[in-house]
């Protein structure tokens, strides 16, 4: 479920992080859903547990995900005020790299067909309960 590149100039935290957002938005990880133990992921990956603690208490200030005491860590359901501010930060981002698409010369339904995939990707992914 979780791969890493540990040859990658990026850390292992957030590589783990942008893991588990991806499962989550790809609707793979549901709400609610527990993730793996820091110990048992730990293992798995043979990551150092602080490492996988730093990403999950990442995740826990991003919102994603949610701890409690001595049962673990769940992916936590989207609350509509949260979406809204992550909607608004992610607007400035998505105006950024579309403006810079634009300069490169993609076309309006190059964009589109993106659009799209990402909606085909995010169905598959749902799919796969």
């Amino acid at each position: 479920m979780f791969e890493l590149d540990v040859r990658s100039r990026k850390p292992i935290y957030e590589q783990l992080m942008g893991k588990v957002k991806e499962l989550i938005l790809h609707g793979i990880l549901q709400a609610d859903e527990q993730l793996p133990s820091v110990r048992s992921l730990s293992s798995q990956l043979t990551v150092n547990p602080n490492t996988i603690q730093k990403a999950y208490r990442e995740l826990e200030r991003d919102g994603y995900i949610y701890s409690l005491q001595g049962k673990g860590s769940f992916v936590a359901p989207v609350r509509q005020e949260q979406n809204e501010n992550q909607k608004a930060q992610l607007r400035g981002e998505l105006l950024r790299l579309m403006a810079e698409a634009v300069y490169l010369g993609f076309t309006v339904a190059e964009v589109s067909a993106l659009y799209h995939e990402a909606e085909e990707q995010r169905e598959k992914g749902m799919g796969n309960d």
